[in-house]
């Protein structure tokens, strides 16, 4: 890794906390990727040897991935290009096949781009969406969701797990008030899937999203869980794919490697990253706190929250300076969603949850952790924070 200078004049490694965005590749994914870059190159599509060989690599990715979300059969998992590509499928698909029963949709003022912008498409076709709002910890009322359905409701798309503050949604609630309602239920787990123990039985989900990249896998592979009865044309048109769900040829190498991602992803080894996770943010909030930093959280450490992400406000510093400050001495931070980080326009999320007035909007930083994170990083990031802190409060004063 390249050396930096930070603000004590110490060297520094690289830090790199914001996993949110995406992660690095686990050496064992790369390891199967690369392997299978070279030796299993055949199209799963074909009958001869090569390609029998590249079908089953396939099949048996697809079970292993089900397996990860407790899927009653392989046969629900739809491989895409990522979460963009599922969520986009799930929305609009069901959205247009199911427009004779209803045209209202349910979502979430704090969705992902890749669930909002298709809805707005939506909106301009006639379809109807209600946007709950979110209380300042970033989660729906259970109320306000009962009374936005009705009974031309036919999709419900509402996120596991919030990608810029860490909130939690009621999924499982939400699914037993669906569960004998003509509406189908969809959840954005790009961020969850990495962290939490899904079961789509249990929590009667009928379509889930997620993306490799996410959980140190390859960039441009995810699925889309779809249960069994679910029924829609392919958003993309082209061959008979995927059992005709997805036309376009199945990329293998990435689909193997988003499985050995995925079996790293035991039970045991969610519950050890989301103590250690936890962790971290106590760590960051105490030695912040400890150096004087004047800060709060957006969101909570209370209640059920995705234990990878911290949103920080840190107030009287620009997210612009900071996140620059933090970059200059070689510490990667997010001023929010990767997706928009390049965009001038105010966090969605943080101006649902506050306002948009709130001086959070343009002074917060989201810092996420990964399993690379390590203690002595968390460290060199805060004391990084408050020499920033200090030397441009010094000039202001100055």
């Amino acid at each position: 890794m390249q050396e930096v200078h930070v603000d004590n004049n110490q060297t520094a490694q690289e830090i790199y906390l914001d996993n949110a965005a995406t992660t690095p590749m686990a050496p064992e994914v790369l390891a199967e990727m690369t392997d299978k870059l070279a030796n299993v190159y055949g199209n799963a599509s074909t009958l001869y040897g090569l390609g029998r060989q590249a079908h089953t690599l396939m099949e048996n990715s697809r079970q292993v991935i089900a397996d990860s979300i407790h899927a009653d059969s392989d046969e629900e998992i739809i491989f895409t290009s990522g979460g963009s590509e599922s969520d986009n499928t799930a929305i609009t698909q069901t959205a247009h096949t199911r427009q004779a029963l209803g045209k209202h949709i349910i979502t979430t003022a704090i969705e992902h781009e890749a669930v909002l912008r298709p809805l707005h498409a939506l909106e301009k076709e006639g379809f109807r969406v209600t946007y709950l709002p979110v209380d300042e910890h970033g989660r729906i009322s259970l109320e306000d969701f009962k009374a936005a359905l009705d009974d031309e409701t036919i999709l419900v798309t509402i996120m596991m797990g919030n990608n810029e503050v860490g909130s939690r949604m009621p999924i499982h609630e939400i699914g037993e008030i669906l569960k004998d309602h003509q509406a189908w239920f969809h959840t954005d787990a790009v961020q969850a899937y990495g962290s939490l123990d899904i079961d789509v039985d249990r929590d009667h989900i009928d379509m889930l999203s997620t993306s490799a990249h996410k959980i140190n896998g390859p960039k441009m592979i995810g699925f889309l869980y779809k249960r069994e009865g679910v029924n829609f044309p392919s958003l993309i048109k082209g061959g008979d794919q995927e059992e005709k769900r997805r036309a376009g040829t199945e990329n293998v190498p990435a689909i193997a490697a988003f499985a050995t991602a995925a079996k790293l992803l035991t039970p045991e080894a969610k519950a050890e990253k989301r103590e250690r996770f936890h962790g971290f943010k106590d760590q960051v909030v105490q030695d912040l706190r400890d150096k004087g930093v004047d800060f709060e959280i957006n969101g909570s450490l209370e209640g059920e929250n995705l234990e990878h992400v911290l949103n920080l406000w840190i107030k009287g510093i620009s997210t612009y300076v900071m996140q620059t400050n933090l970059d200059l001495a070689g510490i990667a931070v997010s001023g929010g969603s990767a997706c928009t980080a390049g965009s001038i326009e105010p966090s969605h999320v943080l101006t649902a949850m506050f306002g948009a007035d709130s001086p959070r909007i343009a002074e917060s930083i989201r810092l996420s952790f990964g399993r690379q994170t390590t203690s002595a990083e968390i460290t060199a990031f805060v004391d990084n924070v408050a020499a920033i802190v200090a030397r441009l409060s010094h000039s202001e004063v100055k």
